[in-house]
């Protein structure tokens, strides 16, 4: 049975998560980390304060739902103490991503997974979106999640469309010459790709894009409704981070997508 630790377990995907762990039947929920909920006892498991706790407990993997300054810290420490990382946080920089693949460089070092979204459906639409790229002159992504989401647009959002602009750098320049409300077009990628990013209450987390040809348009639509679909890809992040060298970046070759 794997020993997992969740840090940042106090969160609403944090407790989530060790639901999710406590009901598997190939895991154990060992530790609980959230300094924000000392004491606390989360699934019959007391949360500690610090990530140093994990030494002594035999844990094999951390799932990490803290935020991004807070990641950086937890990665470098799991790293050095070999333990494998899966990480839901978003919002790392290129620079970042590439330093923390070298905290996780194989054969040494234990194995890290990032997942911008673990949705097994974000996933796939974000495989669609760039299979459908390179047949369309115009796109827009379009996401949506609830009023606490304090980065935008979201990791899913931004991987999506770096994928798309990858598949295809040929996009039709944006019509609009005059923006009369600052921002209305929203961000703009490298090669002209617009993003939207919506915060409102009662939304968890939903994405649309939107490709546009002569007479024709595709939509590829995922939601979110309840954070127990993030949990399927999660386990299965946990369960393979093991026999997935370094870092890997997404659940795709874990689906083969």
């Amino acid at each position: 049975m794997t020993k997992v630790a969740v840090l940042g377990a106090a969160g609403r995907m944090g407790r989530t998560a060790c639901e999710a762990i406590k009901a598997d039947a190939d895991l154990e929920l060992a530790t609980v980390v959230d300094p924000a909920a000392v004491g606390e006892s989360i699934c019959h498991t007391t949360v500690s304060s610090r990530i140093a706790g994990l030494a002594e407990t035999g844990v094999a993997v951390a799932v990490d739902f803290t935020h991004h300054q807070a990641a950086l810290g937890n990665l470098r420490w799991l790293a050095e103490h070999k333990v494998h990382a899966v990480v839901g946080t978003t919002g790392f920089s290129a620079a970042e991503l590439e330093e923390i693949g070298s905290w996780f460089d194989p054969p040494a070092q234990p194995n890290c997974i990032i997942a911008p979204n673990f949705a097994i459906s974000a996933v796939l639409m974000m495989r669609f979106a760039e299979l459908a790229a390179p047949h369309f002159a115009s796109a827009e992504i379009i996401e949506l999640h609830h009023q606490h989401k304090i980065d935008a647009p979201s990791g899913t959002a931004l991987a999506t469309l770096h994928r798309m602009e990858q598949a295809s750098q040929d996009w039709h320049a944006d019509p609009t010459t005059q923006e009369t409300l600052p921002g209305a077009r929203g961000g703009v990628g490298e090669h002209g790709v617009r993003v939207h990013s919506v915060r409102a209450e009662g939304l968890i987390a939903h994405q649309e894009v939107i490709l546009g040809g002569p007479g024709q348009s595709l939509r590829i639509q995922q939601d979110s409704y309840d954070r127990q679909s993030f949990m399927p890809g999660m386990l299965l992040a946990v369960k393979r981070v093991a026999q997935t060298p370094g870092l890997t970046i997404g659940l795709d070759s874990l689906l083969g997508v």
